[in-house]
């Protein structure tokens, strides 16, 4: 299949309302195929692993990669020279940066703007927006900065605008931002790193300000803040922004996305942490035993893995180094690998880089 024709497939199950499991694993399969066909280093892990074109039957024969394999080698099925745009990973491991190409962002925009929409506007048009995270011109390689610069274009009014500065968040700026939106009764939304509103929330208590946004408002904030100036516990950190900012904690949405991805989850809030997060349509989660892959039981613990079928031209199946719990109507999130988890996600990393130094 040409890629232009799972694109706009693609395209098509991203605008429609939902998809039938038979449909899932069609496009899943038909996406399989392409990448198996054009992304060698995939391939050659496929056949380590005894997966073919043949013996793959349904999207959970797919083979995950593993999350850091996107630091060993270029996964893509183009060129990667031709990609209109890579998104670079953080680079915590080792300092090395991983890279994810993309030869379009037409699906990835439209992942992004379409998900949003349903998970965090809430039936609103437009809100007036603050974002805590530099701008796409700064960081040209973030996927975040990409996420919030279409946010703000799509979702923002006129006066929505950036409040981080290379000095870190304008603080003055900030405050009148927010006391513009309790006198004028308008919704207000501040989206940003989970580190930004760590620092917000640290400048507030040291002035002893708080604010009540009017009803409507709303806050997102993603990536966590560990090695932050201060730990938080999840239900602190939600505590407090609801305290200094007004906004209840149904209202405090948290993303859970990754560089990796072409599509992000969500939470219905914090009220209660750790919340339930689910994906799109077009993304399946389950969670697997660390050193099996075998997929384990509602309310067992396990290592988190992503079929996302905005994932076109990389691998559609990634294996995170997140714990996570399935339970009705999504997951829990239980932070990151450790122990025989992450022993786990380890022993995964060395098996792709074994089969995929057959490719170069």
């Amino acid at each position: 299949m040409e890629q232009q024709q799972i694109i706009n497939d693609l395209l098509s199950i991203l605008q429609s309302d939902s998809l039938g499991d038979e449909d899932f694993n069609q496009m899943a399969l038909q996406s399989f195929a392409y990448q198996y066909t054009n992304n060698l280093p995939f391939r050659k892990f496929c056949q380590q692993k005894g997966k073919t074109l043949r013996t793959v039957k349904s999207w959970r024969d797919i083979p995950a990669v593993p999350i850091n394999a996107f630091k060993e080698v270029p996964l893509s099925s183009i060129p990667p020279e031709e990609a209109e745009r890579f998104f670079m990973t953080s680079g915590t491991t080792k300092g090395v940066k991983g890279k994810h190409y993309h030869p379009t962002l037409q699906v990835w925009n439209a992942s992004m703007r379409l998900n949003f929409k349903q998970r965090f506007m809430n039936g609103m048009e437009k809100i007036r927006m603050g974002i805590l995270f530099p701008t796409e011109e700064e960081m040209p390689n973030s996927s975040l900065a990409r996420y919030l610069t279409l946010a703000k274009q799509e979702f923002g009014t006129a006066e929505s605008q950036y409040l981080l500065t290379e000095n870190g968040i304008n603080l003055t700026l900030l405050i009148q931002e927010l006391e513009q939106a309790e006198r004028s009764g308008e919704p207000y939304a501040l989206l940003g790193a989970s580190y930004s509103f760590v620092h917000l929330l640290e400048e507030l208590e040291k002035q002893g300000r708080h604010f009540q946004l009017p009803p409507g408002s709303r806050v997102l904030d993603t990536g966590g803040f560990k090695n932050q100036s201060k730990e938080w516990a999840l239900d602190d950190f939600y505590h407090q922004i609801s305290s200094l900012l007004g906004v209840p904690r149904i209202d405090c949405i948290n993303m859970y996305g990754m560089t990796e991805l072409s599509s992000q989850l969500y939470d219905s809030g914090n009220e209660h942490v750790p919340s339930i997060k689910s994906g799109p349509h077009w993304l399946k989660t389950r969670i697997v035993h660390p050193l099996t892959g075998e997929e384990v039981r509602e309310g067992e613990r396990g290592v988190i893995v992503h079929c996302d079928l905005a994932n076109f031209n990389s691998v559609t199946t990634i294996l995170t180094e997140d714990v996570g719990m399935k339970v009705k109507d999504g997951f829990l999130l239980l932070g990151r690998a450790q122990g025989t988890e992450a022993k786990g996600c380890s022993l995964a990393v060395e098996e792709f880089i074994r089969a995929a130094k057959g490719s170069l």
